[in-house]
């Protein structure tokens, strides 16, 4: 053997493997082989923050066998992933094996594709020392964060918690949008709203009341249901007039391709999966699948990018996919370039295809359902991005009422362009389609006219998908850490799902007050930011990481001692969440407590009454078997299914979701099947009741 090459996966390595050939040997570390010790704190903060590296316990045979290969070896090539992490990875095998920092032994594949392979081979080069230093900053700054603050957590408010440098700030947006909410107070107000049409057309059409007597009328602007029947009285024998039609030609441009952050938010709009999905999937179809009579490919370029940068190979396969399939009319007339953000990292190119030629349909067969779901995702998303523009006639109409002015706004399709593959998930603006013709001096008939009642509404809490947006957005995170960072405040019981949404738990809500009357800093989003920034800079070689670290340390350390000494034997309570649920031995309403083990309902009478349960979620309908509760349940992986309560007397259970409606044929609960495009579906047995989920429903 003459040439090993290390990556990060057995799946990687397998795909690697079949292009390098028999020259090369392809062996996977499994992640990081190095890292701080767990048992102490392993930073030497009086000494320009050393860090003191170990080898990772159950890595021990990863280890032996990477020495092993390597001195068997005329050659190394590290091919870690190619980001600030696989960076680092690459450096501490370097370290472990004695490999030289000077020899051009660095390799990094963008896609797991025979060109893409080639490409990293023929380029080798040396580890990126400031690549690392950004990694080993980052995760000294995370070391000191939790080994100094968390302990002060545990005396303060319980065991087991911990501080985090991004998830810190991540709840506290979460409890601040909930803080808002609660502190919400709803504002009446009315809207007027037409149905009308023209003498020659029963086709009606909507307007709505913005203007009276010259002044406009905002959202908000008629108070109270005695204005809007008096603005209703006035236009009640009016005659309503066409007094200008305005119509123009309006373009609509596709979306970029994917970032990180944007797949996993339209992979949770459209197929909603939560981040920690959509990046295990990504990285399956990166790392390579076995296709159907071509072996293991790459399916997609690396997933932890922020640059909407594509490679003209790339664009250029794109484009004759688009003029063969749909015509010449969809190629756009200059190619396409979209800019990345500011502080976005070049690197890598978008989320793509790796060979766009591989349309969803041909890989189906060879790919998981979610595979499948997340290729054509990526694979429609890039394609409709090189697509031209959309064009549609809008018409925006003015209709005046007795001084009052309503409009009324149209729009049709004049060519499909890029929507003819891929739209993005957007809400609805309510327009009108198609309205009938209008000109100026029409006289329209009135079909109703109505005062609507309207309250402004609370802002929303955050979904994932939301979260992740507002993370970006003020620079807080990068792509490697916004999944990783959901889930730990979920894990840590800061945050639980609602649905999609993000509530803070009770536990959430005390911690973050705490950290923001103590640690300000941990826990704002503009300092976080700037941190992120440093780090940036670190990469880019124009900051010495050690100098931010000690900028730092001194403040925090500072912070801490302050903290300490003014909660001198003080701890705070985190108060217990009352349900509904009624202990069944003594009648008290039964409390949320957590435990080793995560939440749990308790009697508040304890000691008195010990009587503690798991929490049950209830679903809509019931068991199409038994008759009895269908209640939401977790595999041993996480995943959400759903089981009847008599269990295990009743052995009912399924994937698909209960509904409140029930069957026209048997009565029983109808289940939802396959998401919004999906069935409805009933699981009686014999029944056989199904019909697809209409529009709207």
């Amino acid at each position: 053997m003459s040439n090993l090459v290390i990556v990060e996966s057995p799946a990687k390595a397998k795909t690697i493997q079949k292009y390098l050939g028999n020259d090369y040997e392809v062996i996977a570390s499994m992640g990081h082989v190095r890292d701080l010790p767990k048992s102490k704190f392993g930073v030497d903060v009086e000494h320009d923050f050393k860090p003191q590296y170990i080898d990772m316990k159950g890595k021990e045979d990863v280890i032996k066998q990477l020495k092993s290969h390597a001195k068997k070896a005329n050659r190394v090539y590290l091919a870690t992933d190619p980001d600030r992490e696989g960076e680092a990875i690459s450096w501490h095998i370097a370290q472990m094996l004695n490999l030289s920092m000077n020899d051009d032994n660095r390799v990094e594949f963008n896609e797991i594709t025979k060109s893409g392979i080639k490409n990293g081979m023929n380029n080798p080069h040396k580890i990126d020392i400031d690549l690392v230093n950004a990694q080993q900053a980052r995760r000294i700054f995370d070391r000191i964060v939790g080994y100094k603050l968390s302990p002060f957590l545990w005396k303060k408010v319980r065991r087991g918690l911990s501080a985090g440098r991004v998830q810190s700030v991540a709840v506290r947006l979460v409890v601040d949008r909930e803080n808002e909410i609660k502190a919400f107070v709803p504002q009446e107000y009315w809207s007027i709203d037409a149905k009308l049409s023209t003498a020659s057309s029963k086709k009606i059409f909507s307007a709505k009341l913005t203007a009276v007597d010259g002044e406009r009328v905002d959202k908000t602007e008629i108070a109270t249901k005695e204005e809007a029947d008096a603005l209703l009285a006035r236009l009640n024998e009016a005659e309503f007039k066409v007094s200008k039609v305005k119509k123009r030609v309006t373009k609509k441009h596709p979306s970029a391709p994917f970032i990180t952050s944007t797949l996993q938010q339209e992979a949770s709009h459209k197929l909603s999966f939560q981040s920690k999905r959509t990046m295990k999937v990504a990285q399956e179809l990166y790392e390579g699948v076995e296709v159907d009579g071509m072996g293991a490919m790459g399916l997609i370029t690396y997933m932890r990018t922020d640059s909407l940068r594509i490679s003209d190979e790339a664009r250029d396969s794109a484009t004759n996919y688009i003029r063969s399939t749909y015509g010449e009319d969809y190629v756009p007339a200059e190619p396409r370039v979209y800019k990345s953000k500011k502080n976005a990292q070049d690197a890598h190119e978008a989320i793509r295809p790796s060979m766009p030629e591989f349309t969803p349909a041909r890989l189906k067969s060879s790919l998981t359902s979610d595979q499948y779901k997340l290729y054509k995702l990526i694979w429609e998303r890039f394609i409709a991005s090189q697509m031209a523009d959309a064009t549609l006639d809008t018409v925006s109409v003015d209709i005046m009422a007795d001084n009052c002015l309503f409009k009324a706004n149209g729009s049709t399709v004049k060519f499909d362009g890029f929507t003819v593959l891929y739209e993005e998930s957007k809400d609805s603006k309510g327009d009108n389609k198609n309205l009938p013709k209008l000109n100026e001096g029409d006289i329209l008939k009135v079909r109703s006219l109505e005062g609507n009642q309207h309250f402004t509404q609370p802002p929303a809490r955050y979904t994932e998908a939301s979260l992740i947006k507002t993370l970006e957005e003020n620079g807080i995170g990068r792509p490697s850490t916004y999944a990783p960072t959901i889930t730990t405040i979920i894990s840590r019981l800061y945050v639980e799902r609602d649905g999609k949404a993000l509530k803070p738990t009770v536990l959430g809500e005390v911690t973050t007050d705490l950290m923001k009357e103590h640690f300000q800093n941990i826990v704002d989003a503009a300092f976080t930011a700037k941190m992120e920034s440093d780090l940036d800079e670190v990469e880019q070689g124009q900051r010495n990481w050690i100098n931010i670290l000690d900028e730092f340390y001194g403040d925090f350390s500072k912070t801490l001692s302050e903290a300490e000494e003014k909660m001198e034997g003080k701890r705070v309570k985190v108060p217990d969440e009352e349900t509904d649920i009624v202990c069944e031995n003594c009648g008290r309403k039964m409390v949320i407590k957590i435990g080793r083990f995560g939440r749990f309902l308790a009697c508040p009478g304890f000691p008195e009454c010990t009587n503690t349960k798991k929490i049950v979620q209830e679903t809509p309908g019931t068991c199409p078997k038994c008759g009895g509760k269908i209640i939401l349940k977790k595999s041993k992986r996480g995943r959400s299914f759903y089981g009847c309560a008599n269990y295990p007397d009743c052995d009912f259970m399924t994937w698909n979701i209960p509904l409140e409606e029930k069957c026209p044929q048997c009565g029983c609960t109808l289940f939802q099947k396959g998401g919004k495009s999906g069935h409805k579906i009933c699981e009686k047995q014999g029944c056989g009741y199904d019909r697809p989920i209409l529009g709207g429903e």
